[in-house]
């Protein structure tokens, strides 16, 4: 809403002749007489307000020569009939709103009647008063609060969910992935694993703690790995080669058997070097071979 200041008080200039002067209208002489002069004209009082007087926006009665006069965009009013149309203050040296219907009010009674209403209480949000706005809507400060907590949001950040608002400890709280491993939220970033949210901070090496973001690892029983301390510590050893079965790069097939494990590239027979995989085999001491090596022992 604009506020305006009205000029004043104003009132035509009056003197006192001694030298013979008329009326301009009925040239009436106004020697030892009060007089007005408008638009270079010297006019009598009583010629002034039947003629040339200004007519009140208000009582609609003319401005005689010696009444205040103030004025206001080609609108003119005596000084006791320039009130507030709501709650008849004297505005005289008071700030004024000029509405569109002509209507004059007070500053407050103007905000009352087309201020902004606050979205929090739907009372009007007075002109100076400490307030919020956003996407058009206007709060009180101690209005503007987390749906969820319902402490005023003040200088905090805050985010929105449909047409609540939230702090950010509540949005997270309430609408955030919760890591997979710490269950708190994840308030930016993060890893899938798994169709499982992780925070970068999180995803690391059961073992040495080593971040596994951007690396090669593996997973054991909810457990994840980088390579080296999944070789180390977990994988089974092949019974033929002693090394790690790790599932990494060259064969990657395993071949279990009576609680051994093979690399499938390592269970041949140990005599002729067959690959006995998916094929009959015989094992003798800590060694396997194929049925025809078998029989020649």
């Amino acid at each position: 809403m604009t506020f305006y200041k009205h000029s004043g008080p104003k009132s035509y200039l009056t003197s006192t002749m001694t030298d013979r002067f008329d009326c301009y209208y009925c040239r009436d002489n106004l020697h030892g007489k009060k007089y007005v002069k408008k638009d270079e004209k010297h006019v009598c009082t009583k010629c002034f307000d039947k003629l040339c007087a200004n007519t009140c926006a208000e009582c609609r009665r003319p401005i005689g020569a010696d009444s205040k006069e103030l004025h206001h965009k080609n609108r003119y009013w005596h000084e006791d009939c320039f009130r507030c149309a709501k709650c008849y203050k004297p505005l005289a040296s008071e700030p004024f709103s000029a509405r569109d219907d002509g209507k004059i009010m007070c500053g407050k009674c103007g905000s009352r009647e087309d201020g902004n209403r606050c979205q929090g209480c739907y009372k009007v949000v007075m002109p100076g008063a400490q307030n919020v706005e956003y996407k058009n809507k206007v709060w009180h400060e101690e209005c503007f609060t987390c749906f969820e907590c319902k402490q005023p949001i003040r200088t905090q950040s805050f985010l929105t969910k449909g047409d609540d608002i939230y702090c950010a400890p509540c949005h997270d709280k309430k609408f955030a992935k919760k890591c997979f491993h710490c269950k708190q939220p994840i308030t930016s970033g993060g890893i899938s694993y798994q169709d499982q949210p992780w925070h970068s901070e999180c995803f690391v090496c059961s073992t040495c703690r080593k971040p596994l973001a951007q690396t090669r690892f593996t997973s054991h029983e909810n457990h994840v790995y980088c390579v080296d301390c999944y070789k180390t510590d977990v994988a089974k050893k092949c019974h033929g080669c002693k090394n790690p079965i790790t599932g990494f790069g060259h064969g990657t097939n395993v071949v279990n058997y009576e609680g051994y494990s093979w690399h499938e590239y390592c269970f041949n027979c140990k005599k002729c070097s067959l690959s006995l995989a998916n094929k009959r085999f015989v094992i003798s001491g800590d060694h396997i071979y194929c049925p025809d090596c078998a029989k020649k022992l």
